[in-house]
């Protein structure tokens, strides 16, 4: 079915970005759509028995008046208050993203969008419906699933089904009695060798690090009752206590203006990789960890594969091999999207779009949010807890956007 009317503004994702920008637009009167199944990323490509990183005063999803935080949602649902010394479990989590959605943007339409063109100065998009629209903007929340990192060398195992991805994977349970072999030092990386372990399979971790990092167990359960001594060396902050991470909550806007080399390297060091202090005693000793090695070669062994490593251990052989190695944003993997409107996205050297203060790419009209922007506006993007800043910076560059009228190409 091809309908002729048109929208000012979709954005496509349910997940905690989708979800903030299309609440924050309606608390701007702005007519929108929302594509996206709530939390489908969380619960289709997240393991079970996870727990977030980041805190629960952190791990709020943004809406214009403030009244539905996690701590608002655990009230009307009856659950337990904690911070910073409780975790959250992912169940939970998703079980929050439902009921924001339920409650703050139930508009949401279980519809996937297949493709999006650019003409006549306006995008035209096609539903796994059949419906096709056009549209003046598209707000592209996509989050993790475009940009799982898989290395050259290791992709012949992943094609040949002896390595995977941790987003390919619900329930790490499956490899039960299998060796796995876990290549990284992030916190995906150290859980899913502890949910492997828990689950009864023979993980080993190989990290290129010299040792692994985990971070400082809080002294209080609210930030705010640490000795004062604490918060003035270290002031709290979403990303946890430091000044240094309290400029990245509190400066994303300035982040933009450092120079290409220092963003890309703060996106990828600060906080990791790293496991959360409570993951720690999960680790240490439950299961071998190569530290100091990193993957040579990679092929097929048997009915397994072999990995020859630089290192002290120089090979180590496996049912599977889990490649928890994170994710990097490239706009080529954004296949939604029309070779054209990809083509004309200006980029960064490691293929992040360039956006403006705000998040509009140079495509007009076309925006990014969530991890897509976090090259320009910093680590705070990783987490939930950037949603609020995204959100605002978005849906008011919109509200105050003149309707754009046809004509133009990218």
């Amino acid at each position: 079915m091809n309908a002729d009317a048109s929208v000012p503004v979709t954005v496509i994702g349910a997940g905690p970005y989708g979800l903030a920008v299309a609440a924050h637009l309606k608390g701007h009167r702005v007519p929108m759509r929302i594509f996206g199944e709530p939390m489908d990323s969380w619960r289709s490509r997240m393991p079970v028995g996870m727990f977030l990183k980041s805190t629960p005063r952190a791990s709020s999803i943004s809406d214009p008046a403030g009244r539905h935080r996690l701590q608002d949602f655990r009230a009307a649902t009856g659950r337990p208050q904690g911070g910073d010394l409780h975790p959250i479990p992912i169940e939970e989590f998703i079980a929050y993203g439902e009921w924001f959605e339920r409650t703050c943007v139930p508009e949401v339409e279980r519809a996937k969008v297949l493709g999006i063109r650019y003409e006549g100065g306006r995008f035209q998009l096609l539903l796994d419906t059949g419906e096709s629209f056009s549209s003046a903007a598209v707000v592209l929340a996509t989050g993790l699933q475009p940009y799982a990192a898989v290395p050259r060398l290791l992709r012949p195992l992943v094609d040949a089904g002896l390595a995977s991805h941790p987003a390919a994977h619900v329930d790490l349970g499956k490899f039960a009695g299998q060796r796995v072999a876990v290549v990284g030092a992030g916190q995906s990386a150290l859980e899913s060798a502890a949910l492997l372990h828990e689950a009864g399979a023979e993980p080993t971790v190989v990290a290129r690090t010299r040792e692994l990092l985990f971070g400082v167990p809080p002294a209080a359960d609210e930030s705010g009752e640490r000795p004062l001594p604490a918060r003035l060396t270290g002031p709290g902050s979403p990303l946890g206590p430091g000044w240094g991470l309290l400029a990245f909550s509190r400066l994303p806007a300035a982040f933009r203006y450092l120079p290409d080399a220092q963003r890309a390297h703060s996106v990828r060091t600060v906080l990791g990789p790293a496991g959360a202090w409570w993951l720690r005693p999960r680790v240490d000793g439950r299961f071998p960890v190569l530290t100091g090695h990193a993957v040579e070669t990679a092929a097929a062994h048997g009915d397994g594969a072999r990995l020859t490593l630089r290192g002290p251990t120089r090979t180590l052989d496996a049912d599977h091999v889990l490649v928890a190695t994170g994710y990097r944003v490239d706009v080529e993997r954004l296949t939604l999207l029309d070779e054209r409107v990809r083509l004309a996205v200006r980029r960064t050297p490691l293929g992040a779009p360039r956006l403006s203060a705000g998040f509009e790419s140079s495509v007009p009209g076309l925006y990014f949010s969530g991890l897509s922007a976090a090259d320009s506006f910093g680590p705070l993007l990783r987490f939930v807890a950037g949603t609020g800043f995204a959100a605002r910076r978005i849906s008011g560059a919109l509200a105050e956007a003149p309707r754009r009228s046809p004509g133009g190409s990218p």
